[in-house]
């Protein structure tokens, strides 16, 4: 009976080393992103006009993720009388099994896109995502890119084309770091 039980244990524990070993580490990814970490200010030129936006990125979820929040404001101007506050979360993760970053943004106004890193990016310094899904706007186009100018300085382009129409929307940004 000793025999049996030993054996059954040394089976179990052959048979899950190859699960332990397969667990993705995502985090370690998630560490090349690490550039973007603390606080930041931006400009910003939409479609919709001229404004201001505050940022921050965080470690997440036991430093599995990179969490953006950001919040732009646009006075009111022309075109756009009531101005503009808007507020999203970004999260970023690594997609071990395709091999890649994964942008998955959600906005006030109610959409959530997903974006995934094109061949090619240059984590940190020159990323770029296509919209690969998104929510309240199925059959939308997009496109999201970073790139950084040194080490307290990068530059954001949002495009987003919506589905069965000529209406876009465009804005670039240039974020600061805020020193402490």
């Amino acid at each position: 009976m000793t025999k049996r039980v030993l054996t059954a244990i040394a089976a179990a524990t052959c048979l899950s080393l190859p699960l332990i070993a397969q667990e993705p580490d995502t985090s370690s990814r998630i560490n090349a992103l690490d550039y973007f970490v603390g606080s930041w200010t931006g400009e910003e030129s939409a479609s919709i006009g001229q404004g201001r936006g505050e940022r921050t990125y965080e470690r997440a979820l036991q430093g599995t993720y990179l969490l953006g929040r950001n919040r732009s404001l646009f006075q009111p101007q022309e075109g756009l009388p009531e101005g503009d506050d808007h507020l999203d979360w970004t999260w970023f993760s690594y997609d071990a099994e395709r091999e890649t970053y994964v942008v998955r943004q959600f906005n006030s106004e109610g959409y959530v896109n997903r974006f995934v890193m094109d061949a090619g990016s240059d984590v940190p310094n020159r990323m770029s995502f296509t919209l690969e899904a998104t929510e309240n706007a199925r059959g939308g186009t997009g496109r999201l890119a970073y790139r950084v100018i040194d080490d307290d300085t990068f530059e954001e382009t949002f495009e987003f084309a919506w589905p069965n129409s000529d209406q876009r929307f465009t804005v670039s940004n240039r974020w600061t770091r805020v020193q402490d």
